[in-house]
């Protein structure tokens, strides 16, 4: 068997086997958080309690939202650079990282000023906020990861990013056995982001590049801008409703009600891994088949959401039947609420998982006024719904405001305009089971 497979491989193309290399990498880093970091996270849960973990969350959710200002919608932009012109990798990561910059101590003012305006009678909800929101002040490093993106070496990120995991979980472990308080595990936030972003400059370094070599040019800082600044707005959207759930069930509901939805999203989220590693890895070879032929950038599209739909159907298929008792196993009775709520929350992974693939072809396509526009209207019925279903039925309500919402950003805009109805049909055949229907004929 072992050599067959290992015959198998040896038959694949060079890039294939490149690209299966790197999800092999990016999937060994996500299995190993969630074996390891879900413990601890469950462990977490127990000691703090519905309130603390909430309010805890609460606060990781509230900086997220101002987060995404960091990003300006560049990511894909410049591995799309990285790829289409190696030549000015020095002047393109050297942008991304002056435009980071100035954008992260935006983000971290603004969160301060928010935090003290919505919550003027919760100092520990703030502290923890202030804590949480300095990492913004150091993500702008985090510009090596998309030069290994667009080699598609993701493995030299992974261990950077592991080790700062792995050093973080042993300092969680340690707080709660000595019985520390939640303002301690807001710093422990703060530091993961820290060692991480040491750990790719070290990587970075380390595979021969050089950051002194990096420089800022306005003129590709302005290019960058005009085409991400659509995208800057739909990322805001789309953290609007990611995380508006969470920061208005901790306004309109309680610490404990977040806590437990907390552990819902949790569970919901540790499978979107398997998306972003393929994804990440495919993304350059979906952006070269746009240079060869219409034909083969469809076909490797449609391929993408086929296996990224079969995945989310044997995910969600299961959880929707056994989540009352999963959630109970691993965070403990006072969490079983969260049951419910997973049950339905998990079906976002849909629209979650093909979101992924929706996002490189707009930057191929570099359509990102229709992102925006998807993303805005994304966020204003997620906002609507939550602000109509949480008072009455709480986390069960913001789980059906997300999908709703969801479905309606990644999926149902696509038919609305014109130039996205292709995608639109790939997407509803991924939907429709058709990776199980090729697969079956490749068998016959």
């Amino acid at each position: 068997m072992l050599k067959n497979v290992s015959v198998a491989l040896e038959n694949l193309s060079p890039n294939l086997r490149k690209v299966i290399n790197n999800i092999g990498w990016l999937l060994t880093e996500r299995v190993l958080r969630m074996a390891i970091g879900f413990f601890v996270l469950a462990w977490m849960a127990r000691y703090l309690g519905a309130n603390n973990f909430g309010l805890l969350n609460y606060a990781i959710a509230f900086y997220s939202m101002f987060s995404v200002i960091t990003q300006l919608g560049l990511n894909q932009i410049v591995v799309r650079d990285l790829v289409s012109e190696p030549s000015f990798k020095d002047e393109i990561l050297g942008t991304a990282f002056f435009l980071r910059l100035a954008s992260g101590i935006a983000a971290f003012l603004l969160a301060i000023a928010s935090i003290f305006l919505l919550r003027p009678n919760d100092p520990l909800g703030r502290t923890l906020v202030v804590i949480i929101s300095a990492s913004s002040l150091v993500q702008e490093f985090n510009v090596t990861d998309f030069w290994f993106q667009s080699q598609v070496k993701s493995k030299y990120a992974v261990w950077a990013r592991n080790i700062a995991f792995i050093i973080l979980t042993f300092v969680r472990i340690s707080l709660i056995q000595t019985q520390a308080s939640v303002i301690a595990f807001g710093w422990v936030v703060l530091a993961e982001t820290i060692v991480t972003a040491i750990g790719l400059l070290i990587a970075y370094q380390g595979t021969g590049q050089k950051i002194q070599a990096w420089r800022g040019n306005w003129q590709r800082a302005q290019r960058m801008l005009k085409v991400s600044w659509p995208l800057i707005f739909s990322n805001i959207a789309i953290i609007i409703y990611l995380y508006v759930d969470q920061v208005m069930l901790g306004q309109l509901a309680d610490n404990k009600a977040v806590g437990i939805y907390a552990v819902a999203v949790r569970l919901s989220e540790v499978w979107p891994f398997t998306a972003t590693a393929i994804v990440t890895s495919v993304a350059p070879s979906i952006i070269e088949a746009k240079k060869v032929s219409e034909k083969l950038y469809y076909e490797r599209i449609q391929r993408l959401c086929n296996l990224l739909a079969l995945i989310v159907y044997a995910i969600a298929i299961p959880l929707t039947f056994l989540s009352t008792p999963l959630v109970v196993l691993v965070f403990g009775q006072q969490y079983a609420p969260a049951g419910l709520i997973l049950s339905i929350h998990i079906w976002s992974s849909l629209f979650v998982f093909l979101g992924y693939v929706k996002e490189v072809w707009i930057a191929t396509e570099e359509l990102t006024g229709y992102s925006l526009a998807a993303s805005i209207t994304g966020a204003v019925v997620n906002l609507v719904l939550n602000i109509l279903l949480i008072p009455k039925y709480q986390g069960i309500g913001a789980a059906i405001a997300t999908v709703i919402s969801y479905g309606c950003a990644d999926y149902l805009m696509c038919f609305l305009y014109p130039p996205a109805r292709k995608f639109a049909m790939v997407m509803t055949r991924a939907m429709a089971f058709n990776g199980i229907s090729m697969l079956s004929k490749n068998k016959t």
